[in-house]
C-alpha cells in the first residue's frame, strides 16, 4: 500500500509526540529518584527506572515517524521541562503524591484509551510501530500509579496527609486535562483527513470523547475504591 503523504499537521502532531514523550522519561526518572528517597519498594523503584527507559524508546520511535513524515526540526525541549518541581515546605512525600495522580493516575491511565483510538486508525507502518509500542507500554505504567497509589494512601505513615493532598488538588487536575483533551471548541471538531489518520492522528473531537469514557470506565470506579470521588472533582 502507498504510503499517503503527511501533512503539516502530522509532522507537528509528531514533533510534539517526540517533545513529550523526552519530558516524560526526564520526569519519571526524577520520580524514581524522589522514590529511592523516601524509601519506597524497590518493585516501586524499578518500576520508575523501567518507565524512563520505555518513555526515552517512545521518544526514539516518535522521532524516526516525525522523519518518515519528511520532519527536520530539532525538538523544542526546555531544560527546566525536564524535572519535577518541589514544594519545598512539604514533605516529599507530598509531591510524590501529586506527581503519581497527576501524571501516572490521570495522564497515563487516559493514555491507554486514547493511543488505542489513535493505533486503531494508524495504517502508515512507522507511524503503526510505535503507537504498537507505546499502547503495550502504557498500560503498564498506568498499572504502576495505581500500584504506588494504593500505597501512598493505604499503607504510608502519612496517609491521612496524603489523602487530603488528593482530595484538595484533584479537581484542578482535571480541570487542566479537560482544557487539554476537551478546549472550547473541540466538541464541534469531527473532520481529520483519511491521511492524517492513517499517519496516527485523530479528530479533536475524540479526545474530549475518550475523556468522558475514561471518567465513567476507569477514574470513578478507580478512585472509588480508594475512597475519592472523582465524579465530584471532575465536575468541582
Amino acid at each position: 500500500m502507498k504510503r499517503p503523504p503527511a501533512s503539516d499537521r502530522v509532522r507537528d502532531e509528531w514533533l510534539r509526540r517526540v517533545e513529550a514523550e523526552y519530558r516524560s522519561c526526564a520526569i519519571t526518572q526524577h520520580l524514581g529518584l524522589w522514590l529511592l528517597q523516601i524509601g519506597a519498594a524497590p518493585d516501586l523503584i524499578k518500576g520508575a527506572m523501567r518507565i524512563a527507559g520505555d518513555e526515552l524508546a517512545h521518544a526514539d520511535l516518535s522521532h524516526r515517524a516525525y522523519e518518515a513524515a519528511g520532519g527536520g526540526e530539532v525538538p523544542r525541549i526546555e531544560r527546566d521541562t525536564l524535572r519535577l518541581v518541589r514544594h519545598e515546605l512539604d514533605p516529599l512525600e507530598h509531591d510524590v503524591t501529586r506527581v503519581c495522580v497527576d501524571v501516572f493516575c490521570l495522564g497515563e491511565t487516559i493514555a491507554v484509551p486514547l493511543f488505542h483510538k489513535l493505533r486503531a486508525g494508524c495504517t502508515v507502518p512507522v507511524a503503526r510501530r510505535v503507537l504498537d509500542r507505546v499502547l503495550r507500554d502504557e498500560v503498564r505504567h498506568r498499572d504502576f500509579g495505581w500500584t504506588l497509589l494504593d500505597w501512598l494512601v493505604r499503607d504510608h505513615p502519612l496517609a491521612s496527609e496524603l489523602r487530603a493532598v488528593i482530595e484538595r488538588e484533584l479537581p484542578s487536575w482535571f480541570s487542566r486535562l479537560r482544557g487539554v483533551y476537551a478546549p472550547a471548541g473541540a466538541a464541534e471538531k469531527h473532520g481529520i483527513s483519511a491521511g492524517d489518520r492513517a499517519w496516527g492522528l485523530m479528530a479533536p473531537a475524540t479526545y474530549g470523547e475518550v475523556l468522558s469514557r475514561t471518567l465513567e470506565r476507569a477514574w470513578i470506579p478507580r478512585f472509588g475504591k480508594l475512597g475519592f470521588d472523582a465524579r465530584r472533582a471532575f465536575d468541582g
